[in-house]
């Protein structure tokens, strides 16, 4: 039924021979279905579907294992492996024969329809539709594009590590925790002292806690000048950028990048940004007055400057609530958590997780079978713990999808949730901050989403198909839930006496979370106007520079000063993939938020029907329909931008 994990090292010498032979395998009957006479599509896209499974199935497992439990021989076997299948990928958006038997297909449900209307969309985004000349400039942009942002980021790199700041006064560094101290100790010809980089723990250590007010201005001015030779290759990124909208038949590049997401059109983001940004600040306005008000009284200081915020703020946070992640550790044991939030997730949705011993990579790994109606539904593996061998952060890694292939047999979906939590050892427990905790609950949200999948199509099934700027819906959505009193009481309880968390600690986990949150609300705002105005007409040198300060004035509550160049190390854009589409995090976050509250009662409890309904109508469907439509399906109306300032206690 499900796959087994069984890759080992040995495995790895032949890996990328085996995945060539596969690939031209692949490629021969892909030429096949493509000359086919046949229009019906369960004789030509259900094989191709099959096919996509084939590939997932095999090059998952070393693209996993290089994650968790990296080695030269992962890493070699990977890197050989990436190039093989880029080039394949490329291959398969140019295949004309295969695009012109697509548009021939017919579909006879509404899934399949999506399939298709996805696939022609994809081919027609690639070029697919245009003269040889106009596709060999298509090619030529792309290329050039993908250097640039290497540019920029290298660019960005080295100026990151070229600059150090040298601190020999120890008043200078009172205050700043003592392992943040332990990292920047420095000695070289003689001179002990501490070294501050432009590396952003190092940065941020100084920012939060430097109580130098002078050497705080020197750290940002260096990290908020950084990189100046980007101007001009932001400025060729956003020409290629206009001309490739253009040749694809698009007045812009906002435009094109629309394509692929749930928002309409450009004028539906600028309004939903616009429209947030007018109910957040008020709020953060208020929460600027108090900054100032307390930086004054603290230190007297009568010109509150963006270099000072993050120090005043942090002192005024404590100040407020005393709250130190440490804190809860001792209340979050790793296993006692996972436990609950199983059980949290049972009650929500209807299904049960099982306990299953199958092969696994790593002792410490745990798997769960998922039944619903008693049915067995899908596969978890959780992966939690830090070790040597595993990347740093957190994340979902779909494997097996849930669909029906071309012989009428029903594949169930499986996934992995992959964290670096503290690990246990013989003597102690797995112990996890309030944020861990957070983080565990956001990604279990991402797993759920592809494995509670009913959807027959594999292309549109789980998260596959789902739009870009709606895929952290539903992990944003089950995090939410990590915040509030009653669903921590289920597993919060002292590790070693067996004591519930305190309510006093409750209430301070809940308030230190809404801390300047419309501040924060109105930053992400500024990043986000920035990015989609830049790509909705050609700016040009000063041009858009001037265009991040019309948005500053606009939204900002406090402007940096003059020297400022952000855009200069604004790497999600323009080396991340987010170019048009930093607006996605804010327009996930109130469909999350508008269904969080659709959920739990004004006491924090469950409303089981309607979180039985999320399943059935959002989760169950993964991306077979327009998340919009969805929405309004399950609840019979479109989210509400209210939602989620009340989340973050704006409203208040």
């Amino acid at each position: 039924m499900f796959q087994n994990f069984t890759l080992k090292p040995e495995d790895l010498t032949d890996f990328p021979q085996r995945l060539e032979r596969l690939l031209q395998d692949q490629k021969e009957r892909i030429d096949a279905l493509a000359r086919s006479e046949s229009d019906a599509y369960e004789a030509v896209m259900k094989p191709l579907e099959d096919l996509d499974e084939e590939r997932s199935l095999f090059f998952t497992p070393l693209s996993h294992l290089n994650s968790v439990m990296n080695s030269d021989a992962t890493q070699k076997a990977y890197e050989t492996s990436l190039p093989l299948l880029s080039r394949f990928h490329s291959e398969l958006t140019q295949h004309e024969t295969l695009y012109a038997k697509l548009k021939s297909l017919q579909a006879t449900t509404a899934q399949q329809q999506k399939v298709l209307e996805n696939e022609i969309r994809d081919f027609r985004l690639s070029g697919a539709e245009l003269s040889p000349e106009k596709k060999k400039e298509l090619e030529s942009i792309d290329l050039e594009l993908s250097e640039l942002s290497n540019r920029f980021s290298q660019n960005l790199l080295d100026a990151t590590n070229a600059y150090e700041l040298i601190v020999t006064d120890p008043a200078d560094v009172e205050g700043i925790p003592e392992d943040d101290l332990a990292a920047a100790r420095y000695e070289k010809e003689g001179v002990k002292g501490w070294r501050f980089t432009l590396q952003i723990p190092s940065y941020l250590a100084y920012m939060t806690y430097g109580p130098n007010r002078e050497l705080r201005e020197k750290l940002y001015r260096a990290y908020t000048t950084r990189a100046p030779e980007n101007a001009a290759v932001i400025d060729r990124i956003l020409e290629l950028r206009m001309r490739k909208a253009r040749l694809l038949g698009f007045d812009h590049y906002a435009q094109y990048a629309l394509q692929t997401r749930d928002a309409r059109d450009e004028w539906e983001v600028i309004d939903f940004l616009e429209k947030l940004a007018e109910l957040s600040l008020p709020r953060g306005r208020a929460e600027l007055e108090e900054l100032r008000h307390f930086a004054r009284r603290c230190d007297g200081i009568e010109d509150l400057a963006s270099y000072d915020t993050a120090y005043y703020s942090e002192k005024l946070k404590k100040h407020l609530y005393d709250f130190d992640e440490s804190e809860t550790k001792p209340y979050f044991e790793q296993h006692r958590v996972l436990t609950g939030l199983l059980e949290i997730c049972s009650e929500l949705f209807g299904v049960r997780f099982e306990p299953v011993e199958v092969p696994v990579w790593h002792e410490s790994v745990r798997c769960y079978d998922i039944y619903r109606d008693d049915t067995l539904a899908g596969r978890i593996y959780f992966d939690l713990e830090a070790r040597p061998e595993k990347r740093g952060g957190a994340w979902m890694h779909d494997w097996e999808s849930r669909f029906t292939d071309a012989s009428g047999r029903i594949h169930l979906p499986s996934a992995f949730v992959v964290a670096n939590f503290a690990p246990s050892s013989e003597t102690a427990p797995s112990l996890l901050r309030h944020d861990d905790v957070v983080t565990l609950f956001h990604e279990m949200g991402h797993a759920i989403h592809h494995l509670f999948s009913t959807v027959d199509e594999r292309s549109v099934s789980g998260i596959h198909g789902v739009a870009w700027d709606v895929v952290e819906f539903p992990s944003q959505f089950l995090e939410n839930f990590a915040y509030e009193a009653p669903i921590l009481r289920r597993f919060a309880v002292h590790h070693e006496s067996g004591e519930p968390i305190p309510e006093s600690l409750l209430a301070r986990i809940k308030a230190a979370k809404n801390f300047q949150s419309a501040m924060g609300m109105l930053r992400q705002l500024e990043f986000a106007l920035f990015d989609f105005r830049l790509h909705q007409r050609l700016y040009q040198g000063e041009e858009v520079q001037k265009l991040l300060d019309e948005v500053r004035s606009q939204v900002s509550v406090l402007l940096p000063p003059d020297y400022n160049r952000f855009q200069h190390g604004f790497a999600h854009i323009f080396a991340g993939g987010y170019a048009a589409g930093y607006y996605s995090y804010k327009w996930a976050e109130v469909l999350s938020a508008d269904a969080f509250f659709a959920c739990i009662d004004e006491e924090g409890s469950f409303v089981p029907e309607k979180a039985r309904a999320y399943r059935r109508h959002i989760l169950e469907k993964g991306g077979s329909e327009e998340m919009s439509a969805l929405y309004q399906q399950w609840l019979g109306r479109k989210p509400r931008l209210e939602s989620l300032t009340k989340l973050y206690g704006i409203e208040a």
